[in-house]
């Protein structure tokens, strides 16, 4: 064997040995029926044409490699920014293993969530059994302070009631009477991760301010939004909103939920915001979204309930932390202090010390709807020109939003905006119409492997590189990360290019 206790191998190498090599042959000249190799490469060729894009995007009814997730992983992602709550799925196991391993996988932290395990028995009689004893292990067995509840397409399919459930439930003593158990319907099959989050932000709210008097205090409420790079980035807002001395809430802050230490013990709770915070947020002069497309609902209740709201698109770079800055001192009456305007303006030298690399460079953007246009807003003033933008759960809405920033700098000139495409079509565009770099998260190393075009990852989830959401996106110091990001991988690919006939000419050691 070509591994042994004496010889551990990366799976790199492993794979590689003789004897692997030889059962993949075996399983692709036996087993897999495969058409022949110039056939795969025919039908592969004919994919990247012009007729293929056409056909590729006249389609309607059939989604492939969507950039985006379903609506309970982002109400899974909601319930672990408050304090002690363990996130508690109404469905079956494999659902609910899919959300903890997709968190853990980016963040590289355990994700704790349960489920009611529903099987074939609960979709004919539903799941009401399944809650009701759910609850109670759950609350005897994890010890939480707040169990938040979201469904799955099971449970919706069905019809089952959470509110009326959770009743039932507390009435045969799952949970005490007072334990708060907010919920939130978050079926799958409709909206994205972003419209859970949406969904079970709110839940919680209205749990604990729906029959609560609001007396109007200083404070403003902060809702970060679905965030892969949450960790640094909510800690990024708590030092820039220190620094102005603006009393603030973060409404879900999973920064030390997904960045526990490593110092011999497990903390299934760390961090969150306090549940008693969470209920002072109803007294909250104002509530800022700083993700628009993850806080509809949410806002709408926040302004019900007597409050100014904001709702602003991914604070990065020079304009979107202008914004940002800005709303907070007019709603606070605060000034900006001299240290973020020297942040600011170290951000813009940067920028001036490397726009000459990224002037007219071409890329492409895809992501979740706010990303897209707080990236693209900053790829605008670095002077790269957006190719194409797509968001797979953005709607009509956010292109006319994305049309009218292209529109505002010459270097937007060229670009096409892409709302409700996949992956798929995004292969087809890139194809036909190449850029120089691709911009978004893991998914897209298949399209950086088929048509040439370097990735750099800057969005959820990046699961095949480790530890970027320990840095900030937000702010100027935020921009800074993204701008050296985009930099390197720029000297990269030209320092890559030296083996390519004329390619030393630009294997330089300054730049």
């Amino acid at each position: 064997m070509p591994q042994s206790a004496e010889k551990i191998l990366d799976h790199k190498t492993l794979f590689r040995e003789p004897e692997y090599q030889e059962m993949f042959a075996d399983k692709r000249a036996n087993f897999e029926c495969r058409p022949s190799a110039e056939k795969v490469q025919e039908i592969a060729d004919w994919t990247k044409s012009w007729d293929y894009r056409e056909k590729n995007l006249a389609r309607t009814v059939l989604t492939v490699n969507p950039a985006k997730a379903c609506q309970p992983l982002g109400a899974v992602f909601a319930a672990a920014g408050f304090e002690g709550t363990l996130s508690f799925v109404h469905g079956s196991q494999g659902c609910v293993a899919y959300y903890r391993s997709h968190l853990s996988r980016h963040f590289k932290e355990p994700s704790s969530a349960v489920s009611s395990s529903m099987t074939e028995d609960a979709a004919v009689f539903g799941g009401l059994a399944n809650l009701v004893d759910g609850l109670a292990n759950a609350y005897a067995l994890y010890d939480p302070k707040m169990i938040a509840i979201s469904t799955t397409c099971m449970a919706e399919v069905i019809g089952d009631d959470l509110n009326s459930f959770i009743i039932q439930a507390k009435d045969k003593g799952s949970v005490p009477q007072d334990f708060p158990v907010p919920f939130a319907h978050t079926p799958a099959f409709v909206g994205s991760h972003t419209t859970g989050f949406d969904n079970m932000i709110k839940g919680i709210l209205s749990n604990f301010w729906d029959e609560a008097e609001r007396s109007e205090t200083e404070s403003i409420n902060i809702i970060p939004g679905f965030d892969g790079y949450a960790v640094a980035n909510n800690r990024e807002l708590v030092r820039m909103l220190d620094l102005m001395e603006v009393p603030h809430t973060l409404i879900c802050d999973v920064s030390d939920v997904f960045d526990t230490p490593a110092n011999g013990e497990f903390e299934m709770y760390a961090g969150g915001t306090t549940l008693e915070d969470t209920k002072a947020a109803l007294n909250a002069k104002a509530t800022v979204s700083l993700q628009a497309a993850c806080s509809k609902e949410t806002l709408k209740y926040c302004e019900a309930k007597g409050q100014e709201t904001v709702a602003l698109n991914y604070p990065m770079g020079v304009a979107g932390t202008d914004r940002f800055l800005m709303k907070m001192s007019e709603l606070s009456g605060k000034p900006i202090p001299a240290a973020l305007e020297l942040e600011r303006g170290r951000l813009v030298d940067a920028m001036a010390d490397s726009q000459s690399w990224l002037h007219g460079k071409k890329m492409a953007i895809y992501g979740d709807p706010d990303f897209v246009l707080g990236m693209t807003e900053f790829l605008l003033e670095l002077g790269v020109e957006p190719v194409h933008c797509l968001s797979t759960n953005g709607g009509k809405p956010w292109a006319k939003q994305m049309q009218a920033l292209l529109d505002s700098s010459p270097f937007g000139a060229g670009a096409q905006v892409w709302a409700g495409k996949d992956l798929w079509h995004l292969h087809s565009l890139l194809a036909t119409e190449p850029a120089d770099f691709l911009i978004g998260n893991s998914h897209g190393k298949s399209l950086e492997r088929d048509l040439g075009i370097p990735l750099i990852r800057l969005t959820f989830p990046i699961f095949d590189r480790h530890h970027h959401h320990r840095f900030p996106t937000f702010g100027y110091q935020g921009g800074l990360r993204v701008l050296v990001t985009l930099l390197d991988k720029i000297f990269d690919e030209m320092d890559r290019d030296t083996g390519t006939p004329g390619g030393d000419i630009s294997f330089d050691l300054t730049r």
